[in-house]
């Protein structure tokens, strides 16, 4: 089984540790040097295509990778699928950056792992939020994206697709909260609409993604909508 999400969460304690991987020198520079002004987050190194991400993320062991889709060589996807599937229990966490219309790339991004999205013309401020809430151990679904993205990858066939079944292994409670996951509430929003404490909300989160045995919430929200648990518009 997968570590759990607890297991890869940042130390609080401890700066954000961000490999930047794009094919754009200039975009590269751009967000190291805001992220870097951050006192916070610690920029380790960047690579210019997915092969040299890979070969990064080994040496330098960031917490958060920021992802280009498209880039020679070894392309965002590929690069993602190999990281988070690389021997170890541990594996950073992958933002996928986009400039593009919503493809096979990105859905096909959600499937090999990522934990969001983010838009490359975001405003600045949306960059900083993007790692410090992945970090968090939250998903980040940008939210000119997240609907459309969401409706538009449960349209479409998929291989392998996850029996009803797996979801028995939640309680009640357990399921109502991976229905709100889905519509992309946090966990402070799940609390207030379930009038529970915040740290109770986390629990079930957790609960939630040992006994799926997915990686983090991007993934809670993929399976609710491939099993039919949620339905594309609700």
């Amino acid at each position: 089984m997968r570590s759990t999400w607890r297991s890869l969460l940042v130390n609080s304690d401890q700066p954000t540790r961000v490999l930047i991987v794009d094919d754009q020198a200039m975009v590269r520079q751009g967000f190291g040097a805001l992220l870097a002004a951050q006192p916070d987050i610690d920029v380790v190194g960047d690579a210019s295509d997915g092969a040299a991400a890979i070969d990064a993320t080994r040496r330098l062991t960031p917490d958060i990778v920021l992802m280009d889709v498209r880039m020679p060589v070894l392309d965002g996807l590929e690069a993602t699928r190999r990281i988070l599937r690389a021997p170890g229990n541990r594996h950073p966490r992958v933002v996928m950056l986009t400039t593009f219309d919503l493809d096979d790339y990105v859905y096909e991004a959600l499937r090999a792992g990522a934990s969001g999205f983010l838009l490359k013309d975001a405003p600045a401020a949306d960059l900083v939020h993007a790692v410090r809430v992945v970090a968090a151990g939250e998903a980040l679904l940008a939210p000119s994206i997240t609907r459309t993205l969401i409706t538009e990858f449960a349209r479409r066939p998929v291989a392998n697709r996850p029996h009803p079944d797996r979801l028995r292994a939640l309680t009640p409670r357990e399921t109502e909260v991976l229905k709100l996951i889905a519509t992309g509430m946090s966990n402070t929003e799940i609390a207030e609409t379930l009038v529970l404490a915040e740290q109770t909300v986390k629990t079930h989160v957790g609960r939630i993604l040992t006994k799926l045995d997915l990686r983090d919430r991007a993934q809670a929200v993929v399976i609710a909508y491939e099993t039919g648990l949620v339905q594309p518009g609700s």
